[in-house]
């Protein structure tokens, strides 16, 4: 019996990378966490030892930080693009690169928040115009010019593959949101389940509906404005999440997909991991207390984990938009 290497890949995880833009006294700062990952003829490294078509994970972190430099951040999805297509065109041993983006929002300390929201994407309102104030203060709402507070809420995603398939070569971008805690305090239900002989869990048709949302879409065209579309995006699923009566979360995801699909033609189809926030009323009755769906605890496992994908009938086809982790 023969054994042979199987499927392999290498790069460099969680490059963190924070830049400042100083071209005017009124700062940008991006602060991302990137993963590049290679695919390729490696076999050797791994048979004998032959690191002659390897390259080191260090000059991929350095790379990183080379282009953050020269080409800048602003957008995460071109910055993951130039990333893997320099890998890609330029490693001979490649077949295919991945880049991965986190990027960690932050606020202009003193900032209308709401304002700020409201503008999308990953910016910190720095583009509003206005003279240097004492201190670096900004006049209604704009916030600091050069103090920042990192958000904590949600983290804005990508993952960037360029590589070659058997219809040829291409380039695949996927955005996303990961760690979106959402609740909504009523309008969720839970019956009519299917039963057995060791089904307890109680019909109710008033419940907590709470996860920790993972959304992640694939563009089947470039996006005119990224950012603008990520914001645009978030809103839609935050929308269709406050407006959907839910009979069941598969039945959110479901909505929350088409809403998308519907405002955005560029994006080809949607997929969601939602672990389910389960939040049980407490038992007040030994304190002779009522509970009417007002005192809840919170249970963080275990979980129901529900997994949907919502796509369009004739969406262009996914190539490695999709291609991952090994393991």
């Amino acid at each position: 019996m023969g054994i042979i290497l199987g499927a392999n890949q290498y790069g460099k995880a969680e490059i963190r990378v924070v830049t400042i833009d100083r071209d005017t006294p009124r700062h940008e700062i991006h602060d991302l966490s990137v993963t590049t990952t290679l695919r390729g003829d490696f076999a050797a490294a791994h048979e004998s030892g032959d690191q002659s078509n390897v390259l080191p994970t260090d000059s991929q972190k350095n790379t990183v930080f080379a282009f953050a430099r020269e080409r800048g951040v602003d957008q995460i999805e071109d910055f993951a693009l130039d990333l893997a297509r320099h890998f890609a065109e330029t490693v001979p041993a490649v077949t295919s690169a991945r880049v991965t983006i986190d990027a960690y929002a932050w606020d202009r300390v003193g900032a209308d928040q709401a304002g700020a929201a409201q503008a999308g994407g990953d910016r910190t309102g720095g583009d509003r115009a206005g003279g240097d104030r004492a201190g670096g203060d900004r006049a209604g709402g704009e916030g600091h010019d050069h103090s920042f507070v990192r958000r904590g809420q949600d983290v804005r995603t990508t993952a960037v593959t360029v590589g070659v398939t058997s219809h040829g070569p291409g380039a695949w971008v996927v955005s996303g949101i990961k760690d979106l805690v959402i609740l909504k305090s009523t309008g969720s239900e839970f019956r009519g389940f299917f039963k057995d002989r060791y089904t307890t869990l109680a019909e109710t048709d008033d419940r907590i509906l709470a996860t920790c949302l993972v959304a992640r879409w694939r563009y089947g065209e470039p996006a005119a404005d990224w950012a603008r579309a990520h914001a645009g995006i978030r809103a839609t699923i935050l929308d269709a999440f406050a407006a959907t009566h839910s009979r069941a979360l598969q039945q959110t995801l479901q909505g929350m997909g088409t809403a998308v699909l519907r405002a955005y033609p560029e994006v080809a189809e949607i997929r969601f991991a939602a672990p389910n926030k389960h939040h049980f009323a407490a038992d007040l009755t030994p304190y002779g207390l009522d509970n009417p769906g007002e005192v809840f605890y919170a249970a963080d496992r275990p979980y129901g984990l529900i997994e949907a994908t919502v796509i369009r009938e004739d969406a262009p086809d996914p190539g490695l938009a999709w291609s991952a982790g090994l393991t």
